[in-house]
Formats: C-alpha cells, structure tokens, sequence
C-alpha cells in the first residue's frame, strides 16, 4: 500500500493512547513545556485538519519524506492534509522515542491509524520520526520521515 495518506499517520509526536474524536492527546510531561504544547497542538492539527495551526506549526522549509520514495513540500502537505474526503478516525502511537536538546528535537514512534483519504478508506502501519527546531522562539517540525511497516 502506497503512503499517499501517510500525513494521517505521522501525528507529530507522541500521543500516548489512542485518540479518537473527542479524546485528549497524550502526556508530555518528559518534554519542555513549549515543546510539549507545540507537539499537542500539531497532533491536534493533524487530526482536525486545521490548515491555520498547520501552516503556523511546520516551517516553510519543511519536507516530508514518506514511504513512495517522493518527498512533499509544506505546501503540498497541506493541501493533502486538508483535502475533501480525508478524515482520520483512529490514530495509536506506541514505541515512542524522544530526543531533545537545545534548539531541537526528535519525536517519533509507530503508529497505527485508519480513516479516509480522499474519500477511500485506509488503515496503515508506519514508523515516523519529526525533526523539530525551535526558531525564533517557536517550536516547528522541520523534517518527516514515515515508512510503512508490516
């Protein structure tokens, strides 16, 4: 299966259980506390289709390497992110990893995640990992790498 919905599955960082609609994303409690809101608010984003909160949380130098081989633009995210007929319903990470230092961060882990891309229904498997950086005082994923898994 190719990962042209890939962006569903990603969700940022580290949701600690499953989110389905209505429920609270996961506990950051190990990270800085700006990190922490910054990746809640992301997953959140991703979720929600919320073009505003995505255009504000990832840099404009962002890329996406996912499963196909291509890489996408900020932009090209985007438009995928909130396209007609694409919902996320479910979405569990586990295996969590996190690495902070100053001015960066790495949050990653597997995800498990179903739902719909532009109108056709998918449920995925995948290894994630989100490079942050923190510029000019605001936390922003910079780099996305996702591959499927079995």
């Amino acid at each position: 299966m190719q990962l042209s919905f890939w962006h569903w599955a990603i969700c940022a960082a580290l949701i600690a259980a499953p989110v389905q609609a209505g429920q609270e994303v996961g506990d950051y409690r190990s990270l800085p506390k700006d990190l922490a809101a910054a990746a809640t608010a992301y997953d959140l984003a991703q979720f929600k289709s919320n073009r505003p909160e995505l255009e504000r949380l990832l840099a404009d130098d962002y890329t996406l390497a996912g499963s196909s081989g291509k890489n996408q633009t900020k932009a090209e995210y985007i438009a995928d992110a909130v396209a007609p007929g694409s919902k996320t319903s479910y979405v569990a990470i586990s295996q969590q990893v996190t690495k902070v230092w100053p001015g960066g961060a790495v949050l990653g882990g597997m995800v498990d995640a179903k739902g719909y891309n532009h109108g056709k229904a998918f449920s995925i498997r995948a290894r994630f990992v989100d490079v942050w950086a923190k510029r000019n005082g605001q936390w922003q994923v910079i780099f996305t790498q996702v591959n499927e898994a079995p």
